[in-house]
């Protein structure tokens, strides 16, 4: 992880997931985001969408606790809650995959996804998870 995300971690208090825990951190919140990085160094956008979900996380207050994944974790939990490219935010409503932001976006994008994956008719026992692709075509379409 890069000095930028831990510092993030530190100063926030965000939990780190990992295979052990994500149970109980699902247990503790209703809604968590997971941040996947993967390598920084690999995918520099990876410090641009830390600092932006710490953003996010001011800018929601309190409606979704942010969660950093451990490097080892990453590949397990990313099977468990599958996207296509790194880095990424997942969305997780008592365990259920909301939805997932992926890359670097413009900020009322991010905004305009969050508000979908957080109204309340999309916690209704579903079952899937939206496509960051279908929510992002819908906020396209508002343009």
């Amino acid at each position: 992880m890069s000095p930028l995300i831990e510092r993030l971690i530190e100063e926030h208090h965000w939990p780190r997931a990992s295979e052990e825990n994500i149970e109980q951190l699902l247990g503790q919140h209703e809604v968590l985001v997971l941040f996947f990085s993967s390598d920084p160094a690999r995918y520099p956008e990876s410090n641009d969408v830390a600092v932006i979900l710490a953003e996010l996380a001011r800018t929601y207050d309190g409606r979704f606790q942010p969660v950093v994944v451990t490097r080892s974790s990453e590949q397990a939990l990313k099977a468990r809650y599958p996207f296509q490219q790194w880095p990424t935010l997942v969305f997780l409503r008592r365990g259920v995959m909301l939805g997932a932001i992926s890359k670097v976006r413009d900020w009322a994008e991010y905004h305009a996804i969050i508000d979908q994956l957080l109204a309340p008719k999309n916690h209704r026992n579903s079952r899937s998870p939206r496509s960051i692709y279908n929510v992002r075509s819908q906020y396209l379409r508002r343009q």
